[in-house]
């Protein structure tokens, strides 16, 4: 039996499926393990040795749907229970000037 073509032929049995976690093709059914993301450990996979991988899946690659508020609110200094000043109007202005 030879390493090569004949031993290809008999692979037809899928090992890896679709994580819940990160949605890639890395969790391994006997294992019960995503080779990307380490479901179902709580901490997410993840080593210094592939700065790309951490590039990709770092905070802001996503869509940040908190922490562009907190962003936002930072910049004004996080103010709450105030109403806007009264905008005076376009046509308003025009008239005036």
């Amino acid at each position: 039996m030879t390493k090569g073509t004949s031993s290809f032929g008999k692979r037809r049995n899928k090992t890896h499926t679709l994580c819940r976690r990160c949605g890639a093709k890395a969790y391994h059914i006997q294992k019960s393990l995503c080779a990307k993301c380490g479901y179902p450990y709580k901490r997410k996979r993840s080593y210094n040795w592939s700065v790309k991988a951490k590039r990709r899946n770092t905070t802001g690659t996503g869509r940040m749907r908190h922490l562009k508020v907190v962003f936002r609110r930072f910049r004004n200094g996080f103010r709450e229970g105030t109403t806007p000043k009264p905008r005076r109007s376009v046509a308003a202005q025009t008239t005036s000037s």
